[in-house]
């Protein structure tokens, strides 16, 4: 049979176990419970984290478009904002281009933390990712930017 007919929960052939929804949120909470533990032996928190890494690509980034990447609330995003730089992580200052935006940027002590929570999670996203090609990780990738494509389009 179509798994995507046994993954429709609108079907009485419905099987969780075929739910791309379900399999992708049991994937991201084991992969949080792992990730969590290895954070917390070097005293941050998965928002952190999340910031970290998204600053570690690109800073200054305003708070918004951090709130956006990290997939967090533009008001928790504020908070968690405010207690990374009350402990020296990041430091935040009006745009040049806006005076309304707040750019946050990685301070050098953000800088060492990131490095370190970069070196805790790799062994993580190794294990994860081990056994696929590199088709089959930009397959993965494809999908699920897809999958992603055809929500926003239906809204």
């Amino acid at each position: 049979m179509d798994n995507r007919v046994l993954a429709d929960p609108g079907t009485p052939a419905f099987q969780v176990k075929k739910y791309p929804f379900y399999l992708l949120n049991r994937l991201v909470g084991r992969y949080n419970i792992v990730i969590e533990a290895r954070l917390r032996a070097i005293g941050i928190d998965i928002p952190y984290w999340r910031v970290l890494m998204i600053l570690g690509e690109a800073s200054p980034r305003g708070v918004r478009d951090i709130a956006d990447a990290a997939v967090i609330p533009l008001s928790t995003m504020t908070r968690i904002i405010q207690r990374m730089t009350s402990a020296g992580l990041v430091s935040v200052a009006p745009s040049a281009e806006d005076a309304r935006v707040t750019e946050v940027s990685l301070t050098p002590a953000g800088e060492a933390k990131l490095a370190e929570a970069r070196q805790a999670t790799a062994p993580v996203y190794a294990r994860v990712v081990s056994g696929l090609s590199a088709r089959e990780f930009d397959t993965l990738i494809t999908l699920l930017d897809r999958l992603h494509a055809n929500l926003e389009d239906g809204d």
